[in-house]
């Protein structure tokens, strides 16, 4: 017999230490209303041993599916008999923006991706994201955050992660982020946002890693299967599972990292119009090749505006809809390099 998950109203009272697998809801209280956002957890402790933990999570953008499928498979398929460690995994972090579909939450508008280290007084999605600072982050030496862009952009399908001042620590990230078997790995800047959830990881000094595992607002399975068994062969690689790392995908497929890590290789739509994408995400690009066009309808009659690269590299993304307001990130040319010893 199936049984729903606990409603938590005292999070001192989730139990992360017993052996075996629990179910949660976690009661955030809403700002404006009498009643709950109800965030799901579920915490995995395996029977015997101890090994680094490990957070998996999905649905920080309620618009982005591939996550929240691949951790709600963990929840289910994740035996604790047969485990060491500790896993938390959350399917739908801001669980108000999953419900609407939305990149934010529409309790209080807030973008969960922007909002931590959070605020334990703060609205809803800041409370959420003061809970994973201070109650998962504390935990787990590795923190997944699955994403698929949205309505934003379309990558090719990549990890994600940061250069960073430590070495080692960067090395390590990049040895874990491909263990998901993506055809890419993307090292992006930390100058374009704050408050990125694998950003507080990072400078905690985690293995953090983020990814890209489809667009449109659908359910890619292809990004379905390398979130979950990457998550997966995350858990045999740390000694949370037996045996050894699997392949995921082509087996003879080549990854590349691909990084773009200035400013000036992310670049805004220059005005409003609807966007023709001529180049697919993860091409090969030379200086001055057409990506697409720009459309102004206003005049019918007006040539387009071409859109080329500015300099030779990877397009590692580009904006996903058709309607593309001026400023936003129309596209992204990185360069390819090696990966750390």
């Amino acid at each position: 017999m199936h049984n729903e998950p606990a409603v938590i109203y005292d999070f001192s009272t989730i139990d992360f230490e017993t052996p075996g697998k629990r179910h949660y809801r976690l009661a955030f209280h809403l700002d404006s209303a009498w009643g709950y956002s109800l965030a799901p957890l579920t915490v995995v402790r395996g029977a015997a041993g101890e090994a680094p933990g490990i957070a998996v999570i999905g649905g920080t953008h309620g618009n982005e599916y591939e996550g929240q499928v691949a951790v709600k498979r963990l929840c289910q398929d994740l035996d604790a008999e047969a485990m060491s460690g500790l896993v938390i995994l959350i399917p739908q972090l801001s669980e108000s923006a999953c419900r609407a579909g939305t990149r934010v939450s529409p309790l209080d508008g807030v973008n969960m991706n922007r909002a931590v280290p959070g605020n334990a007084h703060g609205t809803v999605s800041y409370r959420i994201s003061n809970f994973v600072k201070t109650q998962i982050f504390p935990r787990v030496r590795v923190v997944v955050d699955i994403h698929s862009g949205g309505r934003e952009a379309v990558f090719p399908l990549c990890t994600s992660f940061h250069r960073l001042p430590d070495p080692a620590q960067f090395a390590e990230i990049a040895r874990a982020a491909r263990l998901f078997g993506t055809p890419f790995l993307f090292v992006y800047s930390r100058q374009m946002a704050s408050g990125l959830l694998t950003d507080e990881a990072e400078d905690e000094g985690k293995i953090a890693i983020g990814g890209e595992f489809g667009s449109g607002e659908t359910v890619n399975p292809t990004g379905v299967l390398h979130a979950y068994e990457g998550s997966l062969n995350l858990m045999r690689h740390y000694g949370l599972l037996p045996g050894e790392v699997r392949s995921i995908g082509a087996a003879n497929q080549r990854q590349r990292l691909i990084q773009a890590p200035h400013l000036k290789d992310y670049r805004p739509c220059p005005r409003d119009g609807v966007w023709e994408p001529l180049a697919a995400p993860g091409a090969d690009l030379a200086e001055g090749e057409l990506i697409g066009r720009l459309h102004d309808f206003s005049d019918h009659s007006s040539a387009p505006l071409e859109i080329r690269a500015h300099r030779a590299g990877v397009l590692i993304a580009c904006y996903a809809a058709a309607v593309c307001p001026k400023g936003l990130t129309l596209f992204v040319i990185g360069e390819e390099t090696e990966f750390p010893a």
